[in-house]
């Protein structure tokens, strides 16, 4: 997906500032292959205060199948 970083779910917890500043400049959007892990990266950075963000239900799967089929899945 154009502009999206990927950060494997480990290193989240220890990349909190750097998340902190990416949110500053627009929405974050958390995804997965088929959103179960995105959902729970979701929950622990809202409990870590962070507000403005999305879990991609479905994951890269719903996204390849339901908008961008250019879009490989694994």
């Amino acid at each position: 997906i154009a502009g999206s970083i990927n950060m494997p779910m480990q290193s989240v917890p220890q990349s909190l500032e750097a998340i902190r500043k990416l949110q500053s400049d627009a929405e974050l959007v958390v995804i997965c292959h088929h959103g179960a892990r995105s959902m729970y990266v979701a929950q622990f950075l809202q409990h870590q205060g962070f507000d403005d963000l999305i879990n991609l239900r479905g994951g890269i799967d719903a996204w390849s199948r339901q908008v961008d089929p250019t879009v490989p899945v694994y």
